[in-house]
């Protein structure tokens, strides 16, 4: 990965904020795109949490940027789920290596996804989605990389917040509105479902996400019955 000069990427975040005052799809497209050049990086990427709390694909800059968001989509797991769940940047050196993430570490290393940098979008200190960033390659990913593209990260909560407020995104508008609403919620929800069952919080957020899906309830309203009355909601029939 290129070293990022602090001056480039400052004027790369001010020439993309004004870019971001118009069309809010188009300005984050520029945001990955610049991504992959201002980083050296193989590919980028940004994923939004929906209703049901599940990363969807916003914008890539390749095919393989694409299907590395939409793997973790389905299978709730994967370097920026984790970054989302735990609010903080993850960092996969070597994919062939790794075992945290089963079900998708295959579909990443065979469209040579091999090495992955993930940071929360957050929206007022909320984390509401992940921009992430791929190498075909080994790398260790050090501090300063990490810094650098969550401060790029920063750039993409300018641009939703605009939009948020602004109404100017539709459909992304009330995703980015349900994660700030419910998230504090939710989080409550796996700490408890985390304490109940001794997992980690991934693993916990996966069961409240899956009994969402199951149940066919938004996950925030699940995991307000779970606090209430300590137990998941019986099934669907």
């Amino acid at each position: 990965m290129a070293n990022i000069d602090p001056e480039v990427l400052a004027g790369t975040l001010r020439r993309l904020e004004n870019a971001g005052r118009g069309d809010v799809a188009e300005a984050v497209g520029e945001v990955v795109h610049a991504a992959v050049d201002m980083f050296g990086v193989t590919g980028s990427g940004l994923m939004v949490a929906d209703e049901q709390h599940i990363l969807h694909y916003v914008a890539a800059s390749n095919a393989p940027s694409k299907i590395m968001e939409e793997a973790q989509s389905t299978a709730g797991e994967g370097p920026c789920v984790a970054a989302f769940v735990h609010n903080r940047v993850v960092r996969a050196d070597d994919l062939r290596a790794e075992t945290r993430w089963p079900r998708i570490r295959d579909t990443f290393l065979r469209h040579r996804v091999v090495s992955v940098l993930g940071v929360p979008v957050r929206l007022g200190g909320v984390p509401v989605g992940t921009l992430d960033v791929f190498l075909d390659r080994p790398h260790e990913w050090d501090d300063t990389e990490a810094s650098a593209l969550q401060r790029y990260a920063d750039l993409a909560e300018t641009i939703l917040a605009a939009a948020l407020a602004a109404r100017r995104a539709g459909e992304l508008a009330g995703q980015l509105q349900y994660a700030l609403d419910y998230r504090i919620v939710i989080e409550r929800a796996v700490g408890y479902l985390m304490a109940q069952r001794g997992t980690d919080a991934e693993q916990a957020f996966t069961v409240l996400r899956a009994a969402a899906r199951s149940r066919r309830r938004k996950v925030a309203e699940v995991a307000q019955y779970l606090l209430d009355t300590g137990n998941l909601p019986e099934s669907s029939p």
